[in-house]
């Protein structure tokens, strides 16, 4: 299954292109529930995915999906209390965290695998 088609993504997105604003790819992920019963197929595996904290480029790679898709995921989640988003430690300041380019190339490493 290609999972990059066009249609493909945009029947997933429900055809929505506009991200949640409050993921970056470093933002850190946790379930607060088990997938339910007729959930959206990537919905249920972003919950089981993220048991423990798992950062936004991590989901995507898993997923094989744009990171914009990803964030609109995470965002029907969020909305609906099924997952709790947080920023790494707030003490770290923002130039100690990697750079965006540095994280795409490691999604995109990730990807080859």
């Amino acid at each position: 299954m290609d999972t990059g088609a066009p249609d493909r993504l945009y029947l997933v997105t429900n055809g929505r292109s506009r991200a949640d604003d409050s993921f970056d790819l470093v933002t850190l992920v946790v379930s607060e529930c088990e997938p339910a019963s007729g959930m959206q197929s990537e919905h249920a595996r972003i919950l089981d995915l993220c048991r423990r904290p798992t950062a936004v480029v991590e989901i995507a790679a898993e997923l094989g999906l744009p990171i914009t898709v990803v964030r609109i995921l995470l965002g029907d989640l969020l909305a609906t209390g099924r997952i709790t988003a947080r920023h790494p430690r707030a003490a770290r300041s923002v130039a100690s965290l990697p750079d965006s380019a540095l994280l795409q190339e490691v999604l995109h490493g990730l990807r080859n695998l």
